[in-house]
């Protein structure tokens, strides 16, 4: 048996631990990487991700009550939404309250969810770390992308509301959705007491394909969106840009071209 180091890449970069509480999501991203896994898998269809289902065991058996050993990412193959905010606080009372765990909640954010979270927790300041996903400034792109999620607006407020109850806050321009992300930069700066995540669009055709998402004009748009984010000077430039900006972390896809070390773990070869 040898043991190899694999890169670290994806959610582990963020978190050694993850939870969801629900199969299909209201958003329906196109790039959606949970949404295209569903469907390889069979356990979802292109037609009834956004029919979304909670999963009652997760919530009747308290997973997450138990003290893990690093970060939880929640969630990570859905979205928090109103229609399931209450769910999501019982799942986070467990991970938080009962299990005392240290949670990053991801989200592109409702207002009136965040809102409850803080609330909630408001005594458990300390275990949590909000990252919101925010990939453009443009309501436009956001909506062609992301079609049932929040608007920027939205996700600014929300963001304002983490950082203004003391929560600490951060935020994912992965997939970053435009060449213009220092707008979004710009805006979020302010509200920000972690970092900004800012990586590529990962798989982007396959997963259209698989999401039943290819049609003529999107695979124009994502062909456009490639073209420059596939051009290894463009992301130079923007690593250029913000190498010196404390704020700012980079993602394996933009890492792996600035020649940027990263982190390994180890995997077993059996």
């Amino acid at each position: 048996m040898e043991i190899n180091k694999r890169p670290v890449f994806g959610t582990r970069e963020w978190a050694k631990h993850n939870l969801n509480f629900m199969d299909g999501c209201q958003h329906d991203c196109k790039y959606c990487y949970a949404k295209a896994s569903a469907i390889q898998n069979g356990k979802r269809t292109a037609e009834n991700w956004t029919d979304p289902e909670i999963r009652q065991h997760i919530i009747e058996k308290q997973i997450g009550k138990n003290k893990r050993e690093g970060t939880t990412m929640f969630p990570t193959q859905h979205d928090l939404h109103p229609d399931n905010v209450i769910e999501a606080i019982m799942v986070l009372d467990n991970l938080i309250c009962k299990g005392k765990n240290d949670v990053l909640i991801v989200s592109k954010p409702h207002v009136p969810v965040i809102w409850e979270i803080c609330k909630h927790f408001k005594n458990f300041q300390d275990k949590i770390l909000f990252r919101f996903t925010i990939g453009s400034a443009d309501d436009l792109t956001l909506r062609f992308w992301e079609p049932n999620a929040p608007g920027f607006e939205e996700r600014l407020v929300s963001l304002m509301i983490a950082y203004m109850m003391g929560y600490n806050t951060s935020v994912s321009c992965e997939p970053m959705l435009d060449d213009n992300i220092q707008a979004v930069v710009d805006e979020v700066s302010p509200y920000i007491t972690d970092a900004i995540w800012l990586g590529k669009a990962n798989f982007l055709l396959d997963r259209l394909k698989k999401n039943n998402q290819f049609d003529e004009e999107t695979k124009i748009v994502a062909m456009k969106l490639l073209r420059w984010q596939n051009d290894d000077n463009n992301i130079i430039k923007l690593y250029e840009q913000y190498k010196d900006n404390p704020l700012i972390k980079w993602k394996e896809s933009i890492k792996k071209i600035v020649g940027l070390e990263i982190p390994t773990e180890d995997g077993l070869d059996m």
